[in-house]
């Protein structure tokens, strides 16, 4: 089992694992057969197929079948991937369309991951968290419970370059629209981190912080309590 605690064999993994491009690929033709096998999946009879696996095995079978085909269609989304998308369909969460979430990552119970958010591999998200949208949280990034990610914002990863310490967002944390976290820094719990803001030191608990570089602005207290409340609503699955 990999230790994603560990940038280094996170790193190996990717160099050892076998690349592939998956593809979906719809043909019609005549005299054309496809049998079951243990390369790729086929749909379809008739001369009417539809092929799923890796582009280069799917590609030296019909090769020797090109002369057959009449119509040939291919849906595609990568190439020479390393690592596979995450198959979410068991959790208890709700991730709307075009969100991007890499193999071997956790995501809490009714977590929410909007459109086109980005997850990298290693990467914890806590239960009752929103990823908003464009959001990216990088490689080992951990977000902790009832934290809001805001739109475009961004955890840095900590794959390349190696640091040791990932991102660490406790909870209750919110972080605004197009805020960036740096390698290595810890937001501690309750804080505030400002839309825009760039933040390259620890934030202690209860802070709000501001700016590029992001400072400490002042002490969240009850009206900022008041801006920066979840609403149960959209997390609620039940």
């Amino acid at each position: 089992m990999i230790n994603l605690n560990d940038a280094y064999e996170i790193a190996k993994y990717i160099k050892d694992s076998k690349k592939v491009t998956p593809v979906k690929i719809y043909i019609n033709g005549h005299f054309l057969k496809f049998e079951k096998n243990d390369n790729f999946k086929v749909f379809g009879s008739n001369g009417s197929y539809t092929l799923i696996g890796d582009y280069e095995q799917i590609m030296k079978v019909l090769d020797d079948k090109k002369d057959h085909i009449e119509d040939m269609h291919i849906e595609y989304d990568r190439r020479n991937s390393a690592i596979p998308v995450y198959n979410y369909l068991h959790e208890h969460a709700r991730i709307e369309p075009g969100a991007v979430i890499r193999d071997m990552v956790t995501i809490g119970q009714n977590a929410v991951v909007m459109m086109g958010a980005i997850i990298n591999i290693g990467a914890v998200i806590g239960d009752n968290s929103m990823i908003d949208m464009n959001a990216v949280i990088g490689a080992r990034g951990i977000i902790g419970e009832n934290v809001h990610l805001g739109a475009g914002a961004v955890v840095a990863g900590v794959l390349e370059p190696p640091s040791a310490s990932p991102v660490i967002i406790e909870d209750d944390v919110m972080i605004g629209a197009n805020a960036v976290i740096l390698e290595g820094v810890k937001v501690g719990k309750g804080a505030v981190v400002a839309a825009g803001a760039i933040v390259t030191h620890d934030v202690e608990p209860g802070c709000v912080v501001a700016g590029s570089p992001a400072r400490v602005i002042k002490m969240k207290d009850e009206k900022t309590c008041d801006k920066t409340k979840l609403m149960d609503g959209l997390r609620d699955l039940d």
